[in-house]
C-alpha cells in the first residue's frame, strides 16, 4: 500500500487548507453566535451561500463522491478523499460549504448508484448543485434499529401509489427549511425473507401526512438548522415511480449507503482529534501553574505523546480501509470499515478529553471547539450503528475467517 498523495490530491489539499484559513476559521465565531441564538432556530447562517459559491469557483465541490459514479463524480477515490475530509472535519460545519455534509452525501450516493434517470434528474441534480438538502429516514423508536431488519414502518401498495405509515426518530437534517426530499426505509413485504422485506422510497418533504412530533436535542443542543426529530408518517402517499431500485431492495441500499458514510465520519473525527491536540499543545506551552509550564509536566507530555500515537494509528487504519474500498469494494472491506468506525470516534473522544483536562474550566466552555468535538464524537459512537453492533459483527466475521484457515 502506497499512501503518498498524488499531485492532484496535494493540489486539492493546498487549496482546501488555504480556503479554510481564509474563509472558514475566521468565520467560526460568527457561525457559532448565529446558531447559538434561539431567535435563529431552524434558520441557516446567512454567510453559507457566499462561501458555497466560492468553493464551487475554486473546484472544491462534491469531493466526496467516489470516482465510479462517472459523470456525477469529481473523480476522486475514497483514499484520495480521506485527507480532504479530515481537513473539513476540523470545523464540522464546513463540510456543508463544500457540499460534503451528511446526510446529503449518503443520499446522493444512493441516488447516483441506484436511482433511475428520472429520479436522478429530479433529486440528485439539485442535491449535487447544493440547491436543496435532504434527510434519510430509517431509525424507529419502538425497535432496535441498529438491526435494520427490525424496521416496522409500512409501505403499502395502493393502485399506482404507495402509502406509508409509521414512526421514525433521530432523523437528521429534517428541520432545515432547505430539506426538500426524504429517503424513507420501510417494509413492503413483511412476509418475505428477512433481508428482502424492506424497500427505500423517495418522498418530497412537503407531502401530506409527514408530521414533526418533536425536535430531539443531542447533549442539550438543537443542532440547528438541521436538527434531529421524531416523525409520525400518516397515510403518506407517493407514486410507485418513487421507489428506488425495486421492492425488497431497501436493506441492500441501506448497507451500500452506510459503508462510505461511516468512513467519512471517521475521516472527520481524525481532523477534530488532530485539531484538539494542536490546541492542547499551544495551551500547555503557554500556561504556567505552580511556577512551572504545563508543557514541562511529565504527565502532560505523556498525554500529548499518547494522543499523537492514537491519532496516527487511527489515520493509518482509515487510509487502509479507504484503500480496500477502492480496490475490492465496500463488502470486502467491511471488516476494516467496522474496525475504524469503532476506533476513530472513541480515539477522538479520548484525545478531546485530555485536551479538555489541560484547559481546566476553559475546556468545558465554548471558548474552544474542543468540548463540541467531544460531544460530537460521543454521539458518533451510536450513530450509524453503535460500537457494540460493529464489534459483534466484526468478531463473528473474524472467528469464521480464522477457523476457515489451515493451521
Amino acid at each position: 500500500m502506497i499512501f503518498e498523495h498524488t499531485d492532484k490530491v496535494k493540489t486539492l489539499i493546498a487549496k482546501l487548507e488555504s480556503f479554510m484559513d481564509e474563509h472558514i476559521y475566521p468565520n467560526e465565531q460568527a457561525y457559532f453566535d448565529w446558531v447559538s441564538n434561539h431567535a435563529n432556530l431552524w434558520k441557516y447562517w446567512p454567510g453559507l451561500d457566499a462561501l458555497k459559491e466560492r468553493a464551487k469557483e475554486e473546484g472544491l465541490w462534491n469531493l466526496f463522491l467516489p470516482h465510479e459514479y462517472g459523470e456525477w463524480s469529481p473523480g476522486l477515490t475514497n483514499l484520495e478523499y480521506a485527507p480532504l475530509a479530515e481537513i473539513m472535519g476540523r470545523v464540522p460545519w464546513s463540510s456543508e460549504v463544500f457540499n460534503c455534509a451528511a446526510p446529503d452525501t449518503g443520499n446522493m450516493e444512493v441516488l447516483a448508484k441506484y436511482g433511475s434517470p428520472a429520479q436522478q434528474k429530479q433529486w440528485l441534480r439539485p442535491l449535487l448543485d447544493g440547491e436543496i438538502r435532504s434527510a434519510y429516514v430509517m431509525t424507529e423508536p419502538q425497535v432496535a434499529s441498529s438491526d435494520a431488519t427490525n424496521i416496522e414502518t409500512e409501505i403499502r401498495a395502493d393502485g399506482d401509489d404507495y402509502v406509508i405509515n409509521g414512526r421514525k426518530w433521530w432523523i437528521s437534517g429534517i428541520m432545515d427549511p432547505r430539506c426538500k426530499v426524504l429517503l424513507i426505509m420501510g417494509k413492503t413485504n413483511p412476509d418475505a425473507a428477512r433481508h428482502v422485506q424492506q424497500s427505500t422510497i423517495i418522498v418530497p418533504r412537503d407531502t401530506a401526512g409527514i408530521h414533526i412530533v418533536r425536535n430531539q436535542s443531542v447533549f442539550n443542543s438543537h443542532n440547528s438548522p438541521g436538527g434531529e426529530a421524531e416523525l409520525r408518517l400518516e397515510n403518506v402517499r407517493v407514486p410507485k415511480s418513487n421507489l428506488i431500485l425495486g421492492e425488497g431492495r431497501g436493506f441492500e441500499i441501506a448497507q451500500g449507503r452506510l459503508g462510505p458514510g461511516r468512513i467519512h465520519h471517521c475521516m472527520r473525527s481524525i481532523g477534530q482529534a488532530q485539531r484538539a491536540l494542536e490546541i492542547m499543545a499551544r495551551r500547555v506551552e503557554n500556561r504556567v501553574a505552580f511556577g512551572k509550564k504545563l508543557a514541562d509536566q511529565s504527565s502532560i507530555r505523556q498525554d500529548v505523546a499518547r494522543s499523537y500515537c492514537e491519532i496516527e494509528q487511527a489515520r493509518l487504519l482509515t487510509l487502509k480501509a479507504a484503500d480496500a474500498m477502492d480496490r475490492y469494494g465496500n463488502k470486502v472491506a467491511r471488516d476494516l470499515i467496522a474496525a475504524i468506525k469503532v476506533i476513530a470516534p472513541q480515539m477522538a473522544q479520548t484525545v478531546c478529553d485530555r485536551a479538555i483536562q489541560a484547559h481546566g474550566g476553559m475546556g468545558v466552555s465554548a471558548d474552544t471547539p474542543i468540548a463540541s468535538f467531544f460531544t460530537l464524537n460521543r454521539f458518533l459512537r451510536i450513530a450509524d450503528g453503535p460500537d457494540e453492533v460493529h464489534m459483534s459483527q466484526l468478531g463473528k466475521l473474524k472467528i469464521a475467517e480464522y477457523n476457515a484457515k489451515k493451521k
